[in-house]
């Protein structure tokens, strides 16, 4: 297994318990989407731990790219378990409810995101997980015990949008349909990594509309709220999650992947926002650096009504999206299938 170096500070993260745990742990691998403090002890210019971020979170600014919670909170607090604690920040032996892995600025493949320092792609997540697996848990709990954990627990991939803005916009070195067929086996070697590791219950998440984002449509002053064409080439992946999903299924025994149809519910956030009580989709709540296509500016306010906003900054959205998101994959088996969080517990 490649080696990753990394710091990790002993210090305790502190997460509400929001009733009896639904499964034992949920186990976290992704971007900045649901990164909730990795970066902010790697040497990177992607972090978010100032403020205005977090400004709706309990405990401040952590490291969350929004205003509030993610699709990962969300996820937690209806499991019954503690937000997963980040890998880096507070050490893997702190927890036995799950651990977050996910890192802003990277992707699936090895080389996104290295332009703004160092971050975990995939396989380095995939990697601290096995360490998780092989010296910590077992530490903690015996082998039958363990077993039990990592078969029983749920695991979310929410990862790749980084993939198209970053890598493949940036190096047009790629035919989109190429570049989404080596996405699709990138990320099923790892995901097939957790499996062999003890994971039974793994989500994976569709690729967001980046066309759509004020990062990317500001450059596109005439598209209109989107441009299209690159949320094309970001169907071209999303349009192979269910093919895979089918294949692992069939193919790992005692398995159960559900793919999360997030591209849509965001896509129809901002296409039609008055229908999930939003009113503006294409301007970051937080003043932003480069005109509203970047970052929030540390210190800065930002809007005051920001349960009516799709994106908190030039990228990322805002905790209400965040929500409406989660509560439809948790409940609804056409956001969330073939089967929903709601059904997956119950297995």
């Amino acid at each position: 297994m490649e080696e990753v170096m990394i710091f990790v500070c002993m210090v305790f993260f502190v997460s509400p318990i929001w009733g009896n745990p639904l499964v034992p742990a949920l186990y976290l691998f992704g971007d900045s989407s649901i990164d909730n403090g990795n970066n902010n002890l790697l040497p990177t210019l992607a972090r978010a731990n100032f403020f205005p971020y977090g400004i709706d979170f309990a405990l401040a600014s952590t490291g969350r790219f929004t205003n509030g919670k993610t699709i990962a909170d969300y996820f937690a607090e209806y499991l019954g378990l503690p937000y997963p604690p980040p890998y880096i920040s507070v050490g893997s032996s702190r927890s036995l409810t799950g651990i977050n892995y996910a890192s802003a600025s990277c992707g699936i493949l090895p080389e996104t995101g290295a332009n703004f320092g160092r971050c975990l792609n995939l396989r380095d997540q995939v990697n601290l997980f096995q360490n998780t697996v092989e010296n910590d848990l077992p530490v903690m709990i015996n082998s039958i015990e363990l077993s039990e954990h990592l078969s029983n627990s749920i695991y979310v991939f929410i990862i790749g949008t980084n993939d198209y803005i970053s890598n493949y916009l940036g190096t047009k070195t790629y035919q989109s349909i190429s570049f989404a067929e080596l996405l699709i086996t990138t990320i099923s070697d790892q995901v097939k990594r957790v499996y062999e590791l003890g994971g039974r219950n793994i989500m994976i998440s569709e690729i967001r509309p980046v066309g759509c984002m004020p990062r990317i449509s500001r450059v596109y002053p005439h598209a209109g709220p989107c441009v299209e064409e690159l949320n094309q080439m970001v169907t071209c992946f999303n349009q192979r999650l269910p093919p895979l999903i089918k294949n692992l299924t069939s193919t790992l025994p005692a398995s159960n992947f559900v793919l999360i149809r997030s591209n849509s519910i965001e896509y129809d956030a901002i296409r039609n926002p008055s229908k999930y009580g939003l009113s503006d989709a294409s301007n970051p709540c937080c003043r932003s650096w480069g005109n509203g296509t970047e970052g929030c500016i540390p210190l800065s306010a930002p809007c005051q009504d920001r349960s009516r906003y799709v994106y908190w900054d030039g990228y990322h959205l805002t905790q209400t999206v965040h929500s409406i998101i989660s509560s439809q994959c948790i409940s609804n088996r056409s956001v969330c299938s073939p089967v929903t969080i709601e059904d997956l517990v119950k297995i």
